[in-house]
């Protein structure tokens, strides 16, 4: 069994990166002992199939280029993952600031001609509600809207 759960963890971490957290939640499923998941973990990290440093960077460069979160929801995600404070600002130094406002305005210009229709005062509560969920910083936000 415990090979067997070896064999399955190594591929779900070759697969595409993982945290300890997501690693030790599946393993748990496996019905192994603590020692047992503890030694799988340890073999995981000693063979690189497991590295935190990694996954945040994967992670947070991921999530601001596919889906256009803001840095507030990344670390939010990353410390719901139980990612050390130092790991989030590795995952963070992969989105530069160019890059960051970048989309920052492109996602905030799509979103107010989707809400042409409506009026300013309905579009900036939509827009605020948007941004605030996607993660992005509130004094970014209010400077787009003191905008129009």
């Amino acid at each position: 069994m415990l090979n067997d759960a070896k064999s399955k963890i190594k591929n779900f971490c070759s697969y595409q990166e993982r945290c300890h957290k997501e690693v030790k939640d599946k393993l748990i499923k496996f019905n192994l002992s603590k020692n047992e998941i503890e030694n799988i973990i340890v073999y995981l990290i000693e063979n690189n199939y497991l590295n935190e440093s990694r996954f945040a960077k994967v992670f947070a460069g991921g999530k601001f280029r596919v889906k256009n979160w803001g840095r507030l929801k990344i670390i939010r995600e990353l410390k719901y993952r139980k990612i050390s404070d130092y790991n989030i600002k590795l995952g963070l130094e992969e989105i530069s600031q160019n890059d960051y406002v970048k989309v920052f305005n492109k996602i905030s210009l799509k979103k107010i001609d989707a809400l042409k229709d409506l009026s300013t005062i309905e579009k900036k509560k939509k827009l605020l509600n948007f941004l605030t969920y996607k993660g992005w910083e509130k004094e970014m936000i209010y400077e787009k809207l003191n905008s129009f």
